[in-house]
Formats: structure tokens, sequence, C-alpha cells
């Protein structure tokens, strides 16, 4: 490892308020596989495994933080709460506030692409991040982890994570407004496959609103973000 690797990885250190015993693994959180595509003849190994679990784990973790913060929330809101909150979306802006983009390792392709500012891979990084921490210093060093670092900045602007669910609001709007439910069509798919851009176009009575993005859902959330603007609807 370079000094200006060593250099950047105390940096992040520093910003997730979290200092690793073995630094290899947040190494490894922070290399895409398209690095890895792009070196075969060094033994890199990818944040994939490390982000399967940092999903299960963070999930843990925000579903514990929302039963006790929220003690008359029926089940079905603490679910509608935490999805808010585990979304694609959600976990890019907290990935952003930190400036996670800046320390990922990419291949070329995906370097060229844009993907330090892509949501996808920004979301993925920051559970790959989540898992190495839990690794690193096991659950209770985690959890500990995680009331310092993770809960004020859930805290900070909640009004850009508890947005809810666009696709979920727009089906109850236009189950009320139409009596029946979107219907969402893609309508172009292109890019190579590392890099693929899907184009959606949704319609529900006379309102018909385009979305696109790096995943099928993700345009389809778009598109119904843009008929819940044109409805003066917004999710809850």
């Amino acid at each position: 490892m370079s000094d200006d690797q060593r250099s950047a990885l105390t940096e992040l250190q520093e910003k997730l308020q979290y200092h690793f015993q073995d630094s290899a693994l947040l190494n490894q959180a922070l290399t895409h596989r398209s690095f890895v595509h792009e070196n075969l003849s060094v033994e890199w190994k990818n944040n994939e495994r490390m982000e399967f679990l940092g999903d299960a784990v963070l999930g843990f973790c925000i579903s514990d933080m929302l039963v006790q913060s929220h003690e008359d929330f029926t089940e079905g809101q603490l679910s509608k709460l935490r999805a808010s909150l585990v979304n694609e979306r959600s976990l890019s802006t907290v990935a952003r506030m930190i400036g996670l983009g800046d320390y990922l390792r990419l291949g070329r392709g995906e370097e060229i692409s844009g993907g330090r500012t892509k949501a996808s891979i920004l979301s993925d990084t920051l559970e790959a991040v989540v898992a190495a921490v839990y690794l690193d210093g096991g659950f209770g060093r985690l959890t500990e982890w995680f009331r310092v670092f993770f809960v004020p900045l859930l805290a900070r602007r909640p009004e850009q994570f508890l947005h809810g669910d666009y696709k979920t609001a727009l089906q109850q709007v236009a189950q009320k407004k139409f009596r029946e439910i979107p219907t969402y069509t893609l309508i172009r798919e292109s890019g190579p496959d590392h890099c693929k851009l899907f184009e959606v176009r949704m319609t529900i009575g006379n309102v018909t609103t385009e979305g696109s993005g790096r995943t099928k859902k993700e345009a389809e959330q778009e598109a119904a973000e843009k008929a819940m603007t044109l409805l003066g609807g917004s999710p809850g």
C-alpha cells in the first residue's frame, strides 16, 4: 500500500470516527468489483460479500434504534420507516455527507462513467464499511459506533431520509383518485453490463411520466416521484 493510500485511509477513519485495528478490512470495503476485474494480476478482493453482510447488520441496528425511539409505532409503521432509512437513496445521502466517493477504488471504466457519484455504488460501499466495522470490532463496538456516528447523521437532515417510498405513495394516491394502480414499462435499456441505464415510463389515468436510473427500481422511483409532483402529493 502506498503512502497516499495509507494517508487516505487514515483520513477516512477520522471522518468515520472509527479507527480500525485491521485497516485491510476498510481497504476491501472500498474496493469495487470493477477495480478487481482490471487488476487480475494482484490478489484484490472486492467488497460484494461485505456489502451483503453490512446490509443485514445495518438493518438490525436501524430496527433496534426505531423500536427504542418509536414506542407507539406499529410493526407496519416501523417497517415503512426502516425502509425509508435503508434504501439506496438514503444510504447514498449518508455516504455523500462523509465524502465516501472520494475514497473508492474503482476500475477505469467505472471511474470515467462517474462511479464515485452513483447512488448504487455509494450505498453498497457504505454497507460494506458497516460490515468492516463489525468484523473489526465485534457487535458491541459496532453498536457503539452506530449510535455515535450513524444516528447523528440520520438526525441531521431527517427530511432527506423520511421521505417514504414514492412508488408506494403514488399507488395509494392513484387508487383514491383513479381507482387503478400505476403501470411501469421499460422503454429503453442502454450501456455496458457494469454501467446500465434503464428508462421507464409510468402511466396512471391521464398522467404519464418517465424516469431513469442505474436500476429499474431507481428509474421507477424517479418516474413515481415526478407523478407525485404533478398530482400535488408527497410521500409519507
